[in-house]
């Protein structure tokens, strides 16, 4: 079961979900609404560590290291993920109304408030709220950049492997158990045609504009470094097909050093930016976030404007910071700012963690392949000097 990687798993979840839902009695299915009750309100109590946790030492470490080479990298790395979230929101308010039609004025009960409630809850309330862990997060980890504290800094990251073990030994083991739950809910309501409906239409609409990202992004990296993009993209495609098994940047990141070098990238540069990359770069997984999120809200009837999106789009490129080393860590890091910002319910962040998980793969693989383009970009902006500081720095030096 080990090795039943997480989109099977949650494929099974939804199937069987479905089936249950179909033929199961009501007093059955009941067992299941109220171990998400349960398992809502342990992650409801859990976010602002899961905020605190990455946010803090992201920053505290990214804030280290190789001055402007750090800068000019981390800076073209955010604009990609920017860039990124609002391709997906014009692409959504374009195309949704009409590949939604049909579910747009619906607003989706969740399962709690149909006819089948959990048996019993407890309540977990969370230590501070949303807002409040990200102030803390973002204190922290520049106080922590800004001092230079190495002891801190060493508690922070204890903390986050902390946070960590929480996610991959709780968290993702019992999502497939808590979204089998919610679709066979669903299913009892009524609900689940026009849900796997608006599940294909997204999916379909998202992996293309993964692909069209991806064509941008080493469209510029071909006319700033005077290559041909096809082929730097090419060279990048064991890259993306790693990360397509993997579901991580992190654990990809030998490959894709190894075919950024082969791109034309100078080796110190590349040992450089990939790592660095691989944890700040996620223009892949904001397409994802953006697209899923607005399909959700129109879902429940609500408005997905660009004054209340472009915003989020703003605080996903820094929330999700050193999330791509979990499975499904993006989800995780912005559960607080759908809540907080976009006003999501229990059941609709339900809904993204499923929508988003059914997709993490593509989504890991399309940030993995970008980041070969922003390591070719980052290294034509370098000045002359501070390339050959930079080809001194080692690895552990610039991450």
């Amino acid at each position: 079961m080990k090795k039943f990687g997480i989109l099977p798993k949650i494929i099974a979840a939804i199937t069987l979900g479905i089936l249950v839902g179909m033929i199961a009695p009501a007093t059955i299915v009941r067992l299941f609404a109220t171990f998400n009750g349960l398992f809502s309100s342990f992650l409801e109590f859990i976010i602002p560590f899961i905020i605190i946790g990455f946010i803090a030492s992201g920053i505290g470490t990214m804030g280290r290291g190789a001055g402007k080479m750090l800068g000019i990298t981390t800076g073209l790395a955010y604009a990609s993920t920017i860039l990124a979230g609002l391709m997906a929101y014009f692409a959504a308010k374009t195309l949704y109304p009409s590949l939604l039609q049909n579910q747009s004025n619906q607003s989706f009960a969740s399962p709690e408030e149909a006819l089948l409630s959990p048996y019993f809850t407890i309540e977990m309330p969370a230590v501070m709220g949303v807002m409040t862990a990200l102030l803390v997060a973002f204190t922290i980890g520049l106080g922590m950049a800004s001092i230079k504290s190495n002891a801190l800094l060493t508690v922070m990251e204890d903390f986050k492997e902390i946070v960590v073990k929480v996610i991959n030994s709780i968290i993702i083991p019992l999502l497939p158990f808590h979204i089998f739950g919610i679709f066979a809910n669903m299913t009892q309501g009524g609900q689940i045609a026009s849900i796997m409906s608006v599940f294909a239409k997204v999916f379909v609409m998202i992996i293309i504009l993964h692909l069209l990202m991806l064509a941008l992004q080493y469209t510029v990296a071909g006319t700033v470094s005077k290559k041909n993009p096809y082929r730097m993209l090419k060279n990048m495609l064991p890259a993306y097909f790693t990360a397509l098994g993997t579901q991580s940047s992190a654990s990809t990141i030998p490959v894709t050093v190894a075919h950024t070098k082969k791109m034309g990238v100078k080796g110190k540069v590349a040992e450089f930016t990939v790592p660095l990359l691989a944890t700040i770069h996620l223009s892949g997984s904001t397409i994802t976030l953006v697209s899923c999120s607005i399909a959700v809200m129109m879902l429940q009837g609500m408005e997905a404007g660009f004054a209340q999106m472009f915003p989020f789009i703003l605080m996903l490129g820094i929330t999700m910071i050193a999330a791509p080393g979990v499975p499904g860590g993006a989800v995780m890091a912005a559960l607080g700012l759908l809540e907080s910002m976009l006003g999501f319910s229990d059941n609709m962040l339900s809904l993204m963690i499923a929508l988003y998980l059914a997709q993490d793969s593509f989504g890991t693989a399309c940030n993995v392949t970008g980041d070969g383009a922003i390591s070719a970009i980052a290294e034509r902006f370098l000045p002359k000097g501070d390339k050959k500081a930079a080809e001194a720095d080692s690895i552990e030096q610039a991450i």
